[in-house]
This record gives structure tokens, C-alpha cells and sequence, in this order.
């Protein structure tokens, strides 16, 4: 529950404002501040939120009706009151940024709250958005009086999108409009600090003193172990890959590792460079791997290739470029929702309703996409340009999508392939150990090293990075065990100087009747001094996943893939495969994903029994009887 000034909203509020008050404090975060109608320097905004992760965003608060509206344009409205009949006013949205202005230029006269240097010299070191609340207007009704028109999407919330009583509402929407409501995207790199926030209400409210005490945030650092830069110097496959990928739909199968991701995003930047005035959409199925994957795209755009590229055209890097992952895109963009994807599919394929078109999509993480939602795809490409890249790796489909790219979707990668077999990402042991689990355990036997099309697993080949081979901590409780995991981390911190940051904790679920996984993992962490963040938490905490922040993260597998760090702990693996899970095949795949995500050192580790958990008793007994053979012959 966010906390609001006032605690409660003033009797002659509009119905409208009054619902959007209880929204705000009852839907957003603790750590949330909601101002209402605020005076700064003689304006009264309706609402000033501010959040450690949104910034500050200004809403204004309109309860226009579709009898109100008579004309409008960006900057002047002229509606139908019922006192005083056709009125001329200011558009909302005008309204509130010109309220965000005002804001904006107040806290930059503390010089602890700007970057001093680098092209945001003199700017806010977080983003200010604005954007406007019509609680009596649907989406349906902003579409058809062509509202949308003359503001974004992007920056309107509409009655169902803010009334929780409405059929249509989610927690999750609502956080992600917030979240987006800023014209320049700006994302932070670390969470405001109380510092800071106490520093922005202290310009804006004098009565409330602050320290001044800035931390400059960490720069960013690319995701994955390979970059643009590198690119130039690294396997020439992948470079010739990048490079040469034609037009029309083209399908990467790599194992996990092999850059499959940084090609895409390369492949983002070339086609933008071609051709500038392309829509381009990047779609994934994770979360928080759609937020890496904009940080690596962003990064990729942002990286001036030669001298003639300007300064000036780096900030609208990413213009004409969505990153979202699926279901994200449908809301967001579409606004529909996936039970009306048939219905739609079908009108769309009569001609019969008009969606965005995309020049160019690229979709990461492809295995996880149903036939319904590349069919949905392919139908909003461009017809003159029809360019799709489709990367996936088979080993990691958790969501068991069958399908034939022909028979299903129309797309017919048939020639228009290439294979990734070398994992650039994991030590030999790291992958080998994976490999040989995945292998024993995986129902799916259809292996190959070919060209193919087909639902294919590819077996992965190492590079020679070599590192300590994956550990494996068997525990007699389950705090023993989070106690053995805790102590190991803080041992290659300060043996083996790994930073936190560089540190995953999986785990298969958050509960169980037995045990409360996350609560003793929080428990110990903090009894140990580890600090954390817990990135699946909530579909928030996805969204605003940000890996360089000091902390070790705590996953899911499931929200794992993608990710890479220098240590990952697979905790809990007693409870795998998941009693519940009917299908024993994507546990397999779980377990598969999660290991490969360490790039120098993976740990395993378990109190109770499962059929995992005896095929790694059985490791550690090999590796007993090896030493002790090696022992005997020295």
C-alpha cells in the first residue's frame, strides 16, 4: 500500500479522482509516494507519484465524457461544460507537462540531483513523466473518437485501466502504464535512495529537510559476455551471422550461450542503420528478459559506430524500436488480450481490423511461443518487407509448444536456418555436467547437428574456458542447507572477489508445506550479511530487474532464462521434479536452464530426496571413487 498526502482525499474530489486515490495507495508499493493536488510554486498538479524505480511522474485528471468532447488538437481542447457551455482549455496532457516542467526545473537547482557530465549533463539523474487519467472514458471510446490521435496511448489511462471494479483491470497494467508514461525512456540503473527521494520533497515541500549525500549509480555493464565490440574480433560465424542475415523470415537454433541474443540485438542496430524509418518489434515470453534485452538493444543503438554518428541521433537510439514480451505487447500495443486471439486472428486474416504492421520483428527465446502467437506475428509484418528473426533453443522449451512452423504459422524456415552449437557462455565442466543431465533425464532423444526444421534438440559444444567443477552440497535440513549456500557465497566474494551482483540464487517455487523457501533464504541473507533482491517477487520486481545493483538476485527458473552470472545456486533441488508438475520433460528443462546460466561456477545443492537428487548422490560418489583411485596410483 503506497502512502498518500493526504492520508485521505478531500470530500469535493471528483468521483473520478477519488477512485484513482484508493487505486494508487491500494495497488501500488509500499515504498510509493502519492501526492495529491500538491501546490509547487502556486500549481496544484492532481497527482504527484514517485517512486524508487518510476521516478517522477505527474498525472492529470480529467472526468470527461464523450458528450464533453467537441474538438481537439495536441495543444487546445474545446468541450461542453454543463455551467458554462463550450469552453476552450489547455490539453490535459499539455497541462501536465507543463506541470512536469515546473517540477523538473525546481530540483535542478540542487546540483546533487543532476549528472554533471555526459550527454545528460545538467539533466535530472531520474526521469520525470507525465500523463493524463479519463475516468470516464474507456479505451474503446478514446479509440473511436479518435482521442488517440492527439495523445499517445502511452500516456492516457482509461476508466477500465484504473477501476479496480471494472472486469478488465490489472495490478500489472496499471504498474506498466505508470512505468512507461515518460517521453524519453529513461530507466534507473539503481533505485532512488531514501536520500534522494527525501531530496526531491524537500524542493518541493520546504518544511522537509533532507541529506544532500549523493551515490553516483554503477555504469551499466552488458548483460551477456559478449558485445557489439567484440563481435568484430570473436567467432567469425557469429559475425558473418549478424552480418549477412537477408530479408524475409530467418530462424537461429542455438544452445544455450551460444549469443543467440547479442546476434539479435546486433541484428537490431543493422537494420536500423539500413533502414531508419523501420517499426521494429522485439518480442520475448520473459518478463525481465525483455528488460534485458531493451538494456542490451539501448546499449547496442547507443554505440556510436564511426565519427559521422552524432551525438544528436544517439539519444533517439531506440525510435521506431519495441522491446516487450508478449503478453506485455498484446495489452500494450494491441490492446487485446491472448482467449482473443482466435477471434482476432480470424478477422485479421478477413481483412476485417486494422493492427499496427512491423517492418521487421525478431523474437527471442522462440520455443516458448504457442502456434497462435507467431501465426499473430506473422499476419503484422510488413508484406513488402516480411523480415523475421526467430532465435530459440528447443533444450530450454518449458512450455512444451508442439508445432510445425509450416503447418501452423505459415512460416517456412526450410533453408533459411543456422545452427549454434558453441557455448561461449559456460566453462567445459559447467556445460558438460548440464549436458550429461539433460541427457539422462530428457525423454526427447531427437538430437541433431543438422540443418533442420523440426523440434530438434541441439547438443552443445564447449569452448575451452575450463573452471571447478559444479559443486554439489548436500545438507541434512533445509537451513542447513540455505546456511552451506550462504557461506559459499560469501567465500568467492571474499576469496574469489565475485561480486554479489554476479550471483543467482534459483529456486522451483516459494513454498512449500514442508519448508518456506524464500522466507529462510531472506532470513539467512540477512543474518549473514548478504545483500539480495528478490526479482520475482512480483511482476513489478520483474519489470524493473536490474542486474548491477550490489545485490544478488533470487529467481525462478522459469524467470532465469536468458540471464547469465558468474555464480549460480540451485537450491531446494529435492523438490524437483515438482510433485504437481504433471510433465516430468520441462523439470528436465528446468533443471537444464538454471545450470546454464553460470558462467564460472554452479552449485547444486539439496536436504531431502527426489530422482534428481539420487542422480547427483550418484555423481558425488563417482567423484569419491575417482579421487580415491587417483589417490591409490600416486
Amino acid at each position: 500500500m503506497a502512502q498518500t498526502v493526504p492520508e485521505t482525499i478531500r470530500s469535493s474530489a471528483t468521483a473520478g479522482e477519488r477512485i484513482l486515490f484508493h487505486t494508487l495507495k491500494n495497488h501500488l508499493d509500499d515504498d510509493y509516494i502519492v501526492y495529491y493536488e500538491p501546490e509547487i510554486d502556486g500549481k496544484r498538479p492532481d497527482f504527484v507519484i514517485i517512486g524508487p524505480y518510476l521516478g517522477l511522474l505527474v498525472l492529470e485528471v480529467k472526468d470527461y465524457t464523450m458528450n464533453t468532447l467537441h474538438q481537439f488538437n495536441v495543444d487546445e481542447w474545446l468541450i461542453n461544460t454543463s455551467s458554462n457551455g463550450m469552453q476552450k482549455v489547455k490539453s490535459p496532457l499539455k497541462q501536465a507537462m507543463e506541470y512536469m516542467f515546473t517540477i523538473q526545473d525546481k530540483l535542478k537547482k540542487d546540483i546533487n540531483l543532476i549528472h554533471h557530465e555526459g550527454k545528460y549533463q545538467s539533466k535530472l539523474k531520474f526521469p520525470c513523466g507525465y500523463g493524463t487519467v479519463f475516468t470516464r472514458l474507456s479505451q474503446e471510446q478514446c479509440l473511436r473518437s479518435d482521442l488517440y490521435e492527439v495523445i499517445d496511448p502511452m500516456f492516457v489511462l482509461t476508466r477500465e485501466e484504473m477501476d479496480p471494479d471494472k472486469e478488465e483491470f490489472s495490478e500489472d497494467n496499471l504498474v506498466e502504464k505508470l512505468l512507461n508514461m515518460f517521453k524519453i525512456p529513461f530507466r534507473l540503473k539503481e533505485p532512488l535512495q531514501p536520500r534522494e527521494i527525501n531530496a526531491i520533497r524537500y524542493h518541493l515541500f520546504p518544511e522537509v529537510r533532507i541529506s544532500r549525500e549523493y551515490k553516483q549509480p554503477s555504469p551499466y555493464r552488458d548483460q551477456l559476455l559478449l558485445s557489439l565490440h567484440d563481435l568484430k574480433t570473436m567467432d567469425i560465424h557469429q559475425e558473418k551471422l549478424a552480418k549477412q542475415l537477408g530479408d524475409k523470415n530467418r530462424l537461429i537454433r542455438g544452445v544455450a550461450g551460444s549469443g543467440k541474443t547479442l546476434i539479435l540485438a546486433s541484428r537490431a542496430r543493422i537494420i536500423k542503420q539500413e533502414h531508419p524509418d523501420w517499426n521494429i518489434l522485439i518480442l520475448c515470453y520473459n518478463v525481465s528478459l525483455s528488460r534485458s534485452i531493451e538494456s542490451m538493444v539501448r546499449t547496442k543503438m547507443e554505440d556510436p559506430a564511426d565519427l559521422f554518428e552524432a551525438a544528436e541521433e544517439n539519444r533517439n537510439a531506440m525510435d521506431g524500436i519495441t522491446v516487450r514480451n508478449f503478453h506485455e505487447w498484446l495489452r500494450h500495443d494491441l490492446k487485446t488480450s491472448e482467449k482473443d486471439l482466435p477471434a482476432l486472428l480470424e478477422k485479421l486474416e478477413k481483412g476485417e481490423t486494422i493492427l499496427p504492421k512491423y517492418d521487421a520483428v525478431m523474437i527471442d527465446e522462440g520455443q516458448d511461443f504457442a502456434p497462435d502467437w507467431l501465426r499473430l506475428v506473422s499476419l503484422l509484418l510488413n508484406e513488402d518487407t516480411y523480415s523475421m528473426l526467430l532465435v530459440e533453443d528447443r533444450a530450454q522449451n518449458i512450455y512444451r509448444r508442439k508445432r510445425s512452423y509450416v503447418q501452423d504459422t505459415g512460416l517456412d524456415f526450410r533453408g533459411r536456418s543456422k545452427i549454434l552449437q558453441i557455448n561461449y557462455r559456460n566453462t567445459a565442466q559447467i556445460i558438460k555436467f548440464a549436458w550429461e543431465f539433460f541427457q539422462t533425464f530428457s525423454e526427447t532423444s531427437k538430437v541433431v547437428a543438422g540443418d533442420l526444421e523440426g523440434q530438434e534438440i541441439i547438443p552443445p559444444q564447449s569452448t575451452r574456458r575450463k573452471g571447478p567443477d559444479p559443486a554439489i552440497i548436500q545438507a541434512t535440513s533445509w537451513t542447513e542447507e540455505v546456511r552451506k549456500v550462504a557461506f559459499t557465497m560469501k567465500k568467492l566474494h571474499e576469496q574469489k572477489k565475485v561480486p554479489y551482483e554476479e550471483m543467482l540464487v534459483l529456486y522451483r517455487v516459494k513454498r512449500t508445506y514442508k519448508v518456506d523457501v524464500i522466507g529462510t533464504i531472506k532470513r539467512i541473507f540477512e543474518e549473514m550479511d548478504i545483500p539480495f533482491t528478490w526479482i520475482t517477487e512480483n511482476q513489478e520486481t520483474k519489470r524493473l530487474y536490474k542486474k548491477e545493483d550490489g545485490t544478488a538476485k533470487i529467481s525462478t527458473i522459469d524467470s532465469s532464462k536468458g540471464m547469465d552470472f558468474q555464480a549460480v545456486f540451485m537450491v531446494n533441488a529435492d523438490n524437483m521434479p515438482f510433485a504437481l508438475e504433471e510433465d516430468e520433460n520441462r523439470e528436465v528443462a528446468l533443471m537444464y536452464i538454471g545450470m546454464t546460466r553460470a558462467i564460472e561456477y554452479l552449485t547444486i545443492s539439496y536436504s531431502g530426496e527426489s530422482k534428481f537428487t539420487e542422480y547427483f548422490d550418484e555423481v558425488v560418489e563417482k567423484r569419491k571413487q575417482i579421487g580415491e583411485s587417483e589417490e591409490m596410483t600416486k
